[in-house]
């Protein structure tokens, strides 16, 4: 490196970085040839001569010198300047933003979505040129601030009111949904093992199978189904929908093309419920954010006899909307029972949505009373997790539940005996602390929130081809797909009180139940006669005023009234 316009040639001292470290200026050698003088040599002499005669010899060097390395400091901050912006030239990690936001532009809130989320991507370039492919970004959750009242609320005592014992809401700290929205995951969480995910598509059904399975789900054999517990990478597994290869579209369940169409649009946040047979009245959210109106999708899976049902009672016109709900009519039904059909959309919401990315399921029963975005933060990602449910809110065993389903006639005995010792030869216990930190193998499975991941995908596969094969009593199959599941992969879920369940949604009776109680109400009292007009009859005292008359009159009165 040549000193430039400091007149400085490095010489053989190396580049002028390497001096400056070992401390050692460069100081130029005479040339022993003789060079021609320059034109101007007299002129400098001269004010060298001049300068000298107001300053010693010794001064003179001593000004060369600061100035020279006055000029070498100047000249290093112009390299080190360049260098610095050299070494920012390489491309800087970007957030991954290729998964949609819901539409969100909202800003973050207390940077709250940097603390623990882990969505960097990298494009390092090979030997060859080529770009590497960049590795999976996964959001890890995050921390509130230490100051925020969510970390240090605590549920306050139950109410000491001995005429109400049943089950009951109780408080649950939410974020403002402005901040909800601002802490939204932009990546997918982490799916443990499992990283593809494909579902068995079944031409011709094979109906070879030991027990159960339907034209629906297919009839997969046991040993189909113990494979299907043994978590790999990919896998292929029987998730309803066999008989097509698009679900709804000739597969059982069938959905016309618009409504498909419609659902695939469906990017970010989806709310379904359903109700078949005309079995619940349709209950409209509340306290549903504008934002949420706009963005989330809110879906009503319903046969024909329950769309006749709401166009009487609602009028149901081209748009297809009756309130926030999104009314679609799932034609060709494969079961003869309501509840069996409504567990189609209960567990495989990720087939008929394939683009959404969170959903939130609540029974045809409930009203939700919460806005989505504050129940999938609360539930969901402020617990870093993808899979949650609330605990049932008296019993925490599968066999409990069993002879609680058999006293309430919730399914035939025996179907329910055959199921619990079925999964009692694979190795099913009853609930106790050797599960913690487990704390209940019974759901209160009316509202599901999830993330749509592979893992929590499968887990819902799994859990519906064990409602197809056994009892549609799902409360009795939850545990053993979760433990199976957890086995292979130590995926947990979250499993949240049953009275922070009833803080976002209320239940009512069916409709049938409603029926019921209209006909056991006492028949209404009927207003009295208006009063006879004073013109056409003698003034007397009316047996509706007998709170109005003294006492020492009452007796005169009911004389006069015979």
């Amino acid at each position: 490196m040549s000193g430039g316009s400091l007149g400085i040639r490095s010489g053989s001292y190396g580049s002028l970085d390497k001096q400056l470290q070992n401390g050692v200026l460069p100081i130029q050698v005479p040339s022993a040839t003789k060079t021609k003088p320059f034109k101007t040599f007299k002129e400098k002499e001269t004010f060298l001569h001049w300068i000298c005669k107001f300053a010693g010899r010794k001064k003179v060097g001593s000004l060369l010198l600061c100035a020279i390395s006055a000029a070498i400091f100047v000249w290093v901050l112009y390299l080190g300047k360049d260098e610095v912006q050299g070494s920012y030239n390489v491309p800087l990690p970007k957030v991954n933003d290729s998964l949609p936001l819901n539409n969100s532009r909202s800003p973050l809130i207390n940077g709250l979505q940097n603390s623990r989320i882990h969505n960097l991507t990298y494009s390092p370039v090979d030997a060859e040129g080529s770009e590497v492919p960049p590795p999976p970004s996964y959001f890890l959750g995050y921390t509130l601030p230490a100051e925020h009242p969510c970390n240090t609320f605590t549920l306050p005592p139950p109410p000491a009111d001995k005429k109400r014992t049943g089950p009951r809401p109780c408080p649950v700290c939410y974020l403002p949904v402005d901040e909800a929205v601002a802490l939204m995951p932009k990546v997918p969480s982490f799916s443990p093992v499992l990283k593809n995910l494909t579902y068995i598509y079944e031409e011709n059904l094979n109906k070879e199978t030991e027990f159960g399975g339907s034209n629906f789900g297919g009839y997969p054999t046991l040993k189909q189904r113990d494979d299907s517990y043994d978590i790999r990478e990919s896998m292929n597994v029987h998730c309803g929908f066999v008989k097509g290869t698009k679900p709804g579209h000739e597969t059982g369940f069938d959905i016309d093309n618009s409504d498909l169409l419609e659902m695939e649009q469906c990017h970010g946040v989806v709310v379904a419920s359903a109700i078949f047979g005309a079995f619940d009245n349709m209950l409209q959210p509340k306290n549903i954010s504008k934002y949420s109106e706009q963005t989330v999708c809110f879906y009503m899976f319903v046969d024909e006899e329950t769309k006749s049902d709401l166009e009487t009672e609602h009028g149901l016109n081209e748009s297809k909307k009756i309130g926030l709900w999104r009314i679609v009519v799932a034609h060709n039904l494969p079961y003869t029972n309501g509840r069996r059909n409504g567990k189609i959309p209960k567990f495989l919401l990720h087939r008929l949505f394939p683009n959404a990315r969170f959903s939130l399921w609540i029974d045809g029963k409930l009203q939700l009373l919460v806005d989505p975005y504050q129940i999938l933060e609360r539930f969901l990602w402020r617990k870093n997790a993808t899979f949650a449910i609330s605990r049932h809110y008296i019993r925490f065993d599968v066999f409990e539940e069993a002879e609680a389903n058999k006293a309430a006639h919730k399914y035939d005995n025996a179907s329910i005996d055959f199921q619990v010792d079925f999964y009692k030869k694979e190795g099913l216990t009853p609930s106790s602390e050797a599960k913690l930190p487990i704390t209940s193998d019974v759901p209160e499975g009316c509202a599901i929130i999830r993330e749509h991941v592979p893992i929590s995908n499968l887990f819902t596969c799994l859990w519906f081809n064990e409602i197809d094969r056994f009892t549609s009593r799902d409360q009795l199959s939850f545990s053993t797909v979760r433990d199976r599941v957890a086995a292979k992969t130590n995926w947990m879920m979250n499993m949240f009180l049953d009275c922070e369940r009833r803080n976002f949604v209320v239940q009512q009776h069916h409709k049938g139940v409603l029926a019921m109680l209209a006909q056991m109400a006492p028949p209404a009292i009927s207003p009295p006669p208006p009063p006879l007009s004073l013109a056409n009859n003698p003034p007397r005292t009316s047996s509706l005023e007998i709170a109005s008359v003294s006492p020492k009159h009452r007796r005169d009165w009911r004389v006069g009234s015979r």
